[in-house]
């Protein structure tokens, strides 16, 4: 047996808009999810994905090129998948793919988990990793309903208040705490983004794709024909993804005040290297930040499958399948 061959044993065979993983458990969703946010295909070129996706429309079309693997599919159509949003068929602002969620959203963790932080400081690192956020949720939701400026901006608005104010508040209060000691104020200090982030995330999910309750998310059959536009499925979709916005925060915003408290009270480490505590602790976060993002989306698959007898009696009229699939957006 060739090399290629026992290479192409790994593949299983190719489906379009599937996942080569299972997604009916956690273990293939959260192998899924690292080929979603891989930061490789950042560096992707015009003409690897001009390439990917003309592949890709060659087996949806039946004229595949003599020779070409199951390996070079998958790999074809997770390129695709980084770049270019399903439903829109347009490429994602790179900041806002799911690929670029880390190392475009670490700067904002470490801000947020400086140590003696002002009010100006932690009201300026909640906006920006709000305004992340919420360019993430917004480029990454279900798009089969446009969704007006207007909302966009209502929506924003409403996050980043939302953040801040949590934030200030819960900082405003440590302070005026007289039953802790500096050091003890500075150490809980440190916890304080937690709740911050958790409860703005939920807010900032719902109000930036507030149009999906209002306006429902189309259903497809098996087949990924439309059969309709559902607000149960929508409510579903955004429950689904607010849960993973809830999980997502607490190793990111727990973990590395921890090991940081540890390090600092515990080792002389930083003591005899003191310009290394900046640097240790964008390791510490961004290492938190890679491990909690495919845990926290992995929750839930991106494409989930609901009986029709649970949705509207329109949809159960349209179609004559048990299930339909609707995409939750990430």
């Amino acid at each position: 047996m060739t090399v290629n061959k026992i290479d192409e044993l790994d593949w299983p065979q190719f489906q379009l808009k599937s996942s080569r993983f299972n997604q009916d458990n956690f273990l293939g969703r959260y192998r899924h999810f690292l080929d979603v946010i891989d930061p490789r295909t950042l560096f992707v070129s015009k003409k690897q994905l001009d390439d990917a996706v003309t592949l890709l429309d060659h087996f949806k079309n039946g004229n595949l090129p003599e020779g070409i693997t199951n390996k070079q599919l998958w790999q074809a159509q997770k390129i695709k998948q980084a770049i270019i949003h399903p439903d829109t068929e347009k490429k994602i602002f790179m900041p806002f793919r799911m690929s670029g969620f880390v190392p475009f959203g670490t700067p904002a963790v470490v801000g947020m988990l400086l140590p003696n932080p002002t009010l100006a400081s932690t009201l300026f690192w909640q906006w920006l990793n709000q305004s992340h956020n919420a360019c993430c949720n917004y480029a990454n939701r279900n798009a089969t309903k446009e969704t007006s400026t207007q909302r966009f901006v209502m929506g924003y608005v409403g996050a980043v208040t939302s953040a801040c104010s949590i934030a200030a508040g819960l900082s405003i209060l440590l302070k005026r705490a007289t039953a802790f000691s500096p050091t003890t104020r500075m150490v809980v200090q440190r916890f304080v983004p937690f709740p911050a982030v958790a409860t703005a995330n939920v807010c900032n999910v719902t109000l930036m794709r507030f149009t999906e309750l209002s306006d429902g998310i189309e259903v497809e059959d098996s087949k990924g024909n439309v059969v309709g536009t559902s607000k149960i499925a929508a409510k579903m979709a955004l429950t689904e993804t607010a849960l993973t916005r809830i999980v997502m925060p607490a190793p990111i915003l727990l973990i590395p005040p921890v090991i940081m408290t540890f390090i600092e009270n515990k080792t002389n480490f930083l003591k005899r290297f003191p310009r290394l505590h900046l640097p240790l602790q964008v390791v510490v976060c961004t290492s938190a930040f890679a491990f909690a993002l495919p845990l926290a989306i992995s929750l839930f698959p991106q494409f989930s499958t609901v009986a029709t007898s649970k949705l509207e009696p329109e949809i159960r009229a349209a179609t004559s399948e048990d299930t339909v699939i609707y995409n939750k957006g990430l």
